[in-house]
């Protein structure tokens, strides 16, 4: 389940980061380890940069980062993941 908290540490994380569902988990990591062993196969849900867009920005109430989470976890639900 894709939290708030999740939306915040994307948010708080360096530019080029990408929120990933794998294996029943959320992450907040480097693209560059999609490759690894570690998170092959994992889904790419959200970039941070594509989430500053979707947002209008970096700095979210709490509500905005409630809102933001289901959105996504609706996203990933409708993918299947």
């Amino acid at each position: 389940m894709i939290t708030a908290e999740d939306v915040r540490r994307l948010l708080a994380s360096e530019n080029d980061t990408v929120l990933i569902l794998v294996e029943g988990r959320i992450e907040v990591i480097d693209p560059a380890a999609l490759d690894t062993d570690e998170y092959r196969g994992a889904l790419q849900v959200i970039t941070r940069e594509e989430l500053i867009e979707r947002a209008g920005g970096e700095q979210l109430s709490d509500r905005e980062l409630l809102e933001q989470a289901a959105a996504l976890e609706m996203a990933v639900d409708e993918l299947g993941g």
